[in-house]
């Protein structure tokens, strides 16, 4: 059995490599020329390290990156409003959530694979479905599957052609994301720190020892053409301008926030969607990759079973839409409060996230760390 997968992100790699591990025969299909970096850093979450944990890669993955041990929500001038303790789930699971440069991670997962079975600059133009699926290239190319996964992101070609299903939701919300170089973050080793204030917000990590990774996001209709971003965060603390300044405008990409409506739909026959294509989620519960890695584990615990495509796909469809749409409608919940510009409504969203008491956020966490699926 020919298994083709389109799209060598985090959630192609994983799949791939949790296939393989089971003897199956997978070529990944990757559009760009090089396996690189899309939005410089990324934090995996627990539930994330749980399934590299099984895979045999955990190790790697944590030596590459920084362990984060807690998540900090602040006000514009970083004075705490919610801190969520990570070390029991640290405990409980004997993992740690990771910070890492995604070019360090998708690296790690390649090598783990073998190069062997990735084909680059091979970007799908058109989709054949038979007994055997026919797989056509913009270069030319033509390769026939068994089984096809689309793991190509939120504009998914084998989710327009097979699946004819797909809204992209847009946040009203623009993004920059960063990777500079600093050594004064010793105060916020294994922390990640977000800081809320009127309609942006602003996000930061270590991802190596000098390396931070960094996020900035605002309303739609505070964007300024003329302003740099610098000058958009000016009323946040000092701190977030030394560090946006700091970092090489090269190192800086713009972005919209979007996610995709949720879609019931995920398996067609001997074809199904996997991550993005899926389930494209905000960032704001940093859940969108670790979810395509879930996608992946299912996958591959299913598959060794010895079950046909066909019941690969149904039953993974069906255990992992419930806990994917959960993290999609979350997390744009999340942006929407994070991103209000009325200042009675800030001052009443910063006292009630202040008085949360933690057993709720740990209640929540409990349901996104938990990977345990009746397979």
């Amino acid at each position: 059995m020919k298994i083709a997968i389109i799209g060598g992100g985090i959630g192609g790699l994983t799949t791939a490599l949790a296939l393989k591990q089971i003897g199956k025969e997978v070529v990944i299909y990757e559009s760009a020329s090089e396996i690189k970096p899309v939005g410089a850093g990324i934090v995996m979450a627990n539930n994330a390290m749980q399934v590299f944990k099984k895979l045999g890669v955990c190790h790697k993955i944590e030596e590459a990156g920084c362990k984060i041990s807690n998540i900090r929500i602040t006000d514009a001038q970083l004075n705490t409003l919610s801190l969520a303790d990570l070390t029991r789930f640290e405990n409980k699971y004997n993992v740690y959530n990771v910070a890492i440069h995604r070019a360090d991670l998708q690296k790690i997962l390649a090598n783990e694979i073998g190069f062997e079975n990735i084909q680059l600059s091979k970007r799908l133009s058109g989709i054949d479905k038979g007994n055997e699926f026919k797989l056509t290239f913009e270069d030319g190319t033509v390769v026939h599957a068994d089984v096809l996964i689309g793991a190509d992101g939120i504009n998914s070609v084998v989710r327009k052609q097979l699946f004819g299903t797909g809204n992209i939701r847009h946040t009203g919300q623009k993004c920059w994301r960063g990777v500079g170089k600093f050594d004064w973050f010793e105060k916020y080793n294994n922390e990640a720190l977000e800081a809320w204030g009127k309609g942006k917000r602003f996000g930061f990590v270590k991802i190596s020892d000098k390396n931070v990774y960094w996020y900035a996001v605002i309303n739609e209709s505070l964007m300024n053409d003329n302003v740099t971003i610098t000058e958009l965060f000016k009323e946040f603390h000092p701190k977030v301008v030394k560090i946006i300044s700091g970092t090489p405008k090269a190192h800086i990409h713009f972005s919209d926030i979007i996610d995709l409506e949720p879609i019931t739909n995920w398996s067609n026959g001997k074809a199904c969607l996997i991550g993005d294509a899926a389930h494209a989620t905000t960032p704001n519960m940093g859940q969108g990759a670790c979810q395509a890695v879930e996608d992946a584990f299912v996958i591959g615990k299913l598959f060794a079973q010895d079950k046909s495509a066909e019941e690969v796909f149904s039953q993974y469809e069906k255990l992992r839409r419930t806990k994917a749409h959960f993290i999609v409608n979350t997390s744009w919940k999340i942006g929407e409060l994070a991103h209000l510009e009325n200042n009675a409504a800030i001052w009443f969203r910063n006292a009630l996230v202040k008085i949360t008491p933690d057993f709720f956020n740990e209640k929540q966490l409990d349901r996104v760390f938990d990977i345990e699926y009746n397979v």
